[in-house]
Order: C-alpha cells, then structure tokens, then sequence
C-alpha cells in the first residue's frame, strides 16, 4: 500500500504544479512586483485548487512515509515529473517525442526493477537524538556548501548546485515526516511536544526557499536533474542509517540494483530536459507562467 499512496502523492503533486502555473498564467499583476503578482494570483480559484492537490499530496506521502520505508517512498516519488509530462502532453495536445517516451519508460524501468531487487525490509528502528544531531549538522554542512558553490559559475552550474540542495532538505523532510508520522498513533499532544513536527515545517520552508532559487538562478532542466538525483540517493542513505531499512543488495543483487538506479537517474536526466519541462519549446499556454515563477529575481544571479 505505500506504493500505491506514493504514486498518488507524485500524481497529485504533479497535478497541483500544472493548476498552479495555469493560475500564474491567468493573473494579470497590475504591477511587475512580486507583491502584485501574488494579489493576483490569490484571486484564481484554480490555483487555490492547486494548493488543495499540494496539501493531498502532502498527506499522502505521510501515509506513505507511515507505511514503508523511507528509502522505498522517496524514489517512488521522483515519478512526479513523469505524471506532470504526462499531464502537460495530455492537457495541450502537446506531441510526445523520443525524450518523453525513453524518460517515461526508463523511469518505470529502473524504479520498478531497483523495488523488485531491493526487497527492502526493515524501517522499525527509531533514530536516536544523537543521530538526528549528526544528520541535521551534516544536511546543514552540505546545504550551506551548495549554497555558497551557486554565488558563482555558470547558469547551468548554479541552477544545478541550489537543486542539490533542494534535494538533500527534502530527504530530510521526508525523513522527519516519517517519524511523526510513526507518532500520530500515541496523540496529538505527544507529537507536539517532540521536534521532529516542528523541523518538518522549518526544513520544508527551507528546501521550498532554495528551489525555488535554484529555477531563478538557471535553467529549469538543471536544477531538476540535480533534485531528482539527489533526493532519493539521500533518502536511501538516511533510511538505511536512522530507520534500519535492509536493502537486498548481497551478490549480482547489488549490481543489478545499481544499474537500475543509474538507469532511473539518466532517464530522469532525459526527461527534465523535454520541451515540456526545459524553457526551449515550452507550450506557449504555460510560457508566461514559467516566466513569472521563474524569472522574478533571475537578473540577481547574472551578474
């Protein structure tokens, strides 16, 4: 079942990006400033809808998080942007070409053979706070060097440092949303009274705040390969190591699992540079909605 509950958080997180920029699209800022585009925006219903699909797409990965290991959740979660290539092709009869399709299959192919070897039992163990001290301090560390590798270089470089960083405070999020997710059951009152609730709320607020950074600083396609790498590889670190989570990974196992990764992770690469995703050939019906979420502040990070 958290299979099932992961693929449903990616779809409808998938849908809730797409009626978000549609709402961006159609809001008519009397002004160039983000505090008139924003007023403009909170008067579209169909982005408010967006944010209904944001906040089940939320709660069902914690049902996810709940029910599986962490390390099993997260890469399932990366199909996201294959249901919103799917959703963007779909909803503006946009064709499907040779990047779609080999990064659609190859995703589907590298997740559905790393889940069938990995076997991944486990997820019983309950981090200590000592092991939550380490792995904060050293998503702390790695964040704070990503985010001073993208003060300089390329576009490309920059955009791909901040999704880094994106994607390591995500799989952090992830992981405390699991453990208070484990702490439902015992009352609201006992959930409330431990950190992990309030650090899902500050590392959330955090990885929003740097990928949104990362697509101003450079192309889309750069940030989102760097994400979609990283998050689930940090994520089957920290399962593995504050969870228990046993991944299958003794003899040809192992290698076959990593093949499949790196196939996952190529086809993903493939697949965030589609037209659909990357700024060249972006449908014109979403086109000013990418310039708006990520044009604004772009003009900081080319000096």
């Amino acid at each position: 079942m958290a299979i099932v509950f992961a693929l449903l958080a990616a779809g409808a997180n998938a849908l809730a990006t797409v009626f978000q920029r549609i709402g961006v699209e159609e809001a008519t800022p009397i002004s160039a400033s983000l505090h008139s585009l924003m007023v403009s925006v909170l008067r579209r219903p169909i982005w408010f809808a967006g944010l209904a699909l944001t906040t089940a797409s939320f709660l069902l990965q914690a049902t996810a998080l709940a029910l599986g290991d962490l390390s099993i959740v997260q890469p399932i979660m990366v199909t996201e942007i294959v249901f919103l290539v799917v959703i963007l092709g779909t909803w503006f009869h946009h064709g499907f070409g040779w990047r779609e399709w080999l990064g659609a299959f190859g995703t589907a192919a590298g997740l559905g053979v790393f889940l069938a070897l990995s076997s991944s039992r486990g997820g019983t163990e309950r981090p200590t706070k000592d092991e939550w001290f380490l792995l904060v301090g050293a998503c702390l560390v790695g964040t704070a060097l990503t985010w001073a590798a993208a003060r300089r270089g390329s576009r490309s470089w920059r955009a791909a440092c901040l999704g880094i960083g994106a994607g390591v405070a995500f799989a952090l999020t992830a992981a405390l949303i699991k453990t208070t997710a484990d702490q439902w059951s015992q009352g609201l009152a006992y959930v409330f009274t431990h950190f992990e609730a309030y650090g899902v709320a500050v590392t959330g607020l955090v990885g929003f705040v740097i990928c949104q950074n990362a697509l101003r600083a450079g192309p889309i396609a750069a940030s989102q390969s760097a994400l979609l790498i990283v998050n689930p590889l940090a994520s089957i670190i920290m399962g593995t190591w504050l969870f228990g989570d046993r991944v299958q990974a003794s003899g040809m196992r192992g290698y076959f699992e990593a093949t499949s990764l790196v196939v996952m992770f190529v086809a993903l690469y493939v697949l965030s540079h589609s037209p659909l995703i990357a700024a060249d050939g972006y449908p014109e019906e979403l086109s000013t909605a990418r310039r708006a979420l990520t044009g604004i502040g772009a003009e900081r990070w080319s000096d």
